[in-house]
């Protein structure tokens, strides 16, 4: 990347990948005065309410999660779920995890294996960070960990503060809106945010007070896959938007020109200008 940087000449640089090496390429852009846009990834919360239909929310949540072995940068990284419904939710995430995947997701053919065994390495750390619920299987040979929930999982674990990008997903519940705000504000400007609940009240009132790049109601992940929506993060997780009609315009140099006719050339334009500034104020607004 240094040698790219500092030996061609770019009009716009995008990057997909680590905050850390995002920051890299920020910083030597930046020497060049060359636009970027960043997309890094994060602590993308899903957050499920009282109200939420459990059952759709389960569903909705174990197939994006565990898709890909959970190697997607929109994957919900972490569950805050209401504690009147913690355990319910809960049981429905195992079931439906079981139904996807079977009892054995090492030979399912709807479920991946981890990329390489460096990522394999720093993923199955993540396992001894909280209570394991489900899951937790895991064969180096195959690359393959399993499906996992973690519950009682502490704010300051690894698990808790790193990106997972793998199939390990921490639940923890909240009594409160103000309790919830606090553990998402530990990890600012997600990449994602997706919240499950039945009410309009409190879909305007998690909107308002979580900034994030996008995200879904009563959904996870999908806003990706929507050519009617840019694609786009801020702060930590990123800069700038892009998908469809938003690649073009991030790729575009725009050139503002303003055509003036000769036909008309009003003196009041022009100095002296004594007398005439309240009218050509009135003119000019």
């Amino acid at each position: 990347i240094p040698e790219m940087m500092n030996n061609f000449a770019f009009d716009h640089v995008f990057y997909t990948g680590s905050t850390a090496v995002g920051k890299i390429i920020y910083k030597m852009a930046a020497e060049k005065l060359v636009p970027v846009t960043l997309e890094l990834g994060g602590k993308s919360p899903c957050v499920v309410e009282e109200d939420a239909n459990i059952r759709i929310a389960a569903r909705r949540i174990a197939v994006t999660k565990f898709s890909n072995a959970g190697q997607m940068c929109v994957a919900p990284d972490y569950i805050l779920v209401h504690a009147t419904i913690e355990g319910a939710f809960i049981d429905a995430l195992k079931k439906y995890v079981q139904q996807f995947y079977g009892k054995e997701p090492e030979s399912s053919y709807s479920y991946g294996k981890i990329i390489n065994e460096k990522q394999f390495d720093r993923i199955i750390k993540y396992l001894q960070d909280g209570k394991m619920i489900y899951g937790g299987n895991f064969n180096k040979e195959q690359l393959y960990i399993e499906p996992t929930l973690l519950m009682d999982v502490p704010a300051d674990t690894p698990v808790m503060k790193d990106e997972i990008f793998g199939p390990v997903l921490p639940v923890i519940a909240f009594n409160t809106m103000e309790e919830a705000l606090a553990i998402i504000q530990q990890h600012k400007n997600p990449l994602a945010f997706y919240l499950f609940s039945s009410s309009g009240k409190k879909e305007k009132e998690w909107l308002s007070k979580v900034p994030f790049g996008g995200g879904c109601i009563n959904n996870a992940s999908w806003h990706l896959t929507n050519h009617h929506l840019p694609f786009g993060c801020r702060g930590f997780s990123g800069t700038g938007q892009y998908h469809v009609r938003y690649s073009f315009e991030t790729f575009s140099h725009k050139k503002a020109v303003m055509k003036t006719p000769t036909w008309f050339d009003p003196a009041i334009k022009y100095p002296p200008f004594k007398g005439k500034l309240k009218l050509f104020k009135w003119v000019i607004k």
